[in-house]
């Protein structure tokens, strides 16, 4: 049997999955103070929730997503991104009546087909936010705001990040613009790459992301959305960039930025880092989606929202220095002299979890000197020593391991002796 996970994940160890959590709170914390709620989706959703919402064609729907046939037949898919599950949930539940405005976070694996390379699996991690019913521009700008603040919370300086910002119109200005650049894409085709000239008929703003170094150079003269934005856009971009700038928020505006999906209208943004990535830096974007809900079959909606990668934001964390705290394993370790006492120093522990204390004990029969390495590992600040004398008189010993000093409680006050110790 091969025992080595499958090619494109990895198991989260102990360090990494603490990382995960911290990212997770930072993320609970904060989005909760901008008045976001938790939304969990299924692991996989029907076939089409994603075929519709994310695009026939794009790479993830005609390449790289994972699906397969229930026992009934059905078609599924495990989720490649999470906005099209929320959305197809806020549709399910009615988390949108008329009015009325949904703000939600979510967190947990995608798959996606893929060659896997650094900061990029095949299952990977994302944390994301979506806010559905308002179509103003300053929740544009407090979307950004929030996945901007989040990556300076995890300790990423500002100063090694890139926020890139662009528009990319709607269905009054966008379809002539598409026009018009499938049209350059026709004229340059024989210097365009095969995947660049493929896109031609479906999606030819994909050629903007071409990672192929001829068709950039290439791409780089074709004509520029924000030329031709309609004035509504026009006017909602500026406005955007207005709320940033009285934020403080640095951007950069990059008018070739496009997103792959085809459900994004008007703003568009992604956060990079200088550092730890290589040339795959983005670790986080999203953008407007003001028509997804009713490609589902609902009423206009408009929403945007964000997904940032948990593996590449940790190496950019990584790269800037940034720290994940790790708490010690244990407040206080119990340790035995010898087994007569086992059943005494089980029963200590318990009493101190019970309480709220966190304790850790020996399973393994070891002396006692290994006991207190095991104590300083864990980075317990006292230790409960208990032996045959300390047990026939209704006590313990209890020593402050910062400052090495010991002294005898009742085995009755240990939890308070403890609690007065620890703060």
């Amino acid at each position: 049997m091969d025992v080595r996970a499958p090619k494109g994940t990895a198991d989260m160890l102990p360090d990494t999955a603490r990382a995960w959590e911290h990212l997770t709170r930072t993320a609970q914390e904060l989005f909760a103070r901008y008045g976001y709620e938790p939304v969990y989706t299924p692991l996989f959703e029907h076939t089409e929730v994603f075929a519709r919402g994310i695009g026939e064609a794009t790479d993830i729907v005609s390449k790289e997503m994972y699906t397969f046939a229930d026992r009934a037949g059905r078609s599924l898919t495990l989720r490649p991104e999470g906005t099209a599950s929320v959305v197809r949930a806020a549709l399910e539940h009615t988390l949108v009546p008329q009015g009325s405005l949904a703000k939600l976070y979510y967190a947990g694996p995608m798959f996606r087909y893929e060659r896997p390379q650094k900061g990029r699996m095949r299952q990977f991690w994302q944390i994301g936010l979506e806010a559905l019913g308002a179509a103003e521009p300053g929740v544009d700008a407090e979307v950004i705001a929030a996945l901007w603040r989040f990556f300076e919370t995890v300790g990423i300086p500002a100063d090694n990040m890139r926020l890139l910002l662009n528009s990319m119109g709607d269905d009054v200005c966008r379809p002539g613009y598409r026009a018009t650049v499938a049209a350059y894409i026709g004229e340059h085709a024989e210097a365009l790459c095969a995947e660049c000239n493929r896109r031609l008929d479906t999606n030819p703003l994909r050629a903007f992301d071409c990672k192929n170094p001829a068709c950039a150079q290439v791409m780089a003269g074709a004509p520029l959305l924000r030329d031709e934005l309609c004035e509504p856009c026009a006017t909602h971009y500026a406005e955007v960039k207005a709320r940033l700038d009285a934020l403080g928020i640095p951007y950069v505006e990059e008018p070739k930025l496009v997103r792959g999906l085809d459900y994004y209208t008007r703003t568009v943004f992604e956060v990079q880092a200088d550092a730890g990535l290589g040339s795959q830096n983005a670790i986080g974007g999203g953008g407007r989606y003001d028509g997804l809900m009713e490609m589902f079959g609902g009423k206009p909606t408009p929403g945007l929202g964000f997904a940032l990668g948990f593996e590449r934001t940790l190496l950019a964390m990584e790269a800037a220095g940034a720290t994940v705290p790790s708490p010690p394993r244990a407040d206080v370790y119990v340790a035995r002299v010898d087994e007569s006492v086992a059943a005494v120093v089980f029963d200590v522990a318990s009493a101190l979890r019970d309480a709220g204390i966190a304790a850790e004990l020996d399973h393994q029969a070891r002396s006692l000197k290994a006991q207190f390495k095991q104590a300083d590992r864990l980075g317990a600040r006292a230790v409960v020593v208990v032996g045959p004398d300390e047990a026939a008189a209704g006590e313990a010993t209890l020593r402050d391991m910062s400052t090495k000093e010991e002294r005898r409680v009742a085995l009755a006050t240990v939890v308070d002796a403890l609690r007065a110790l620890l703060g």
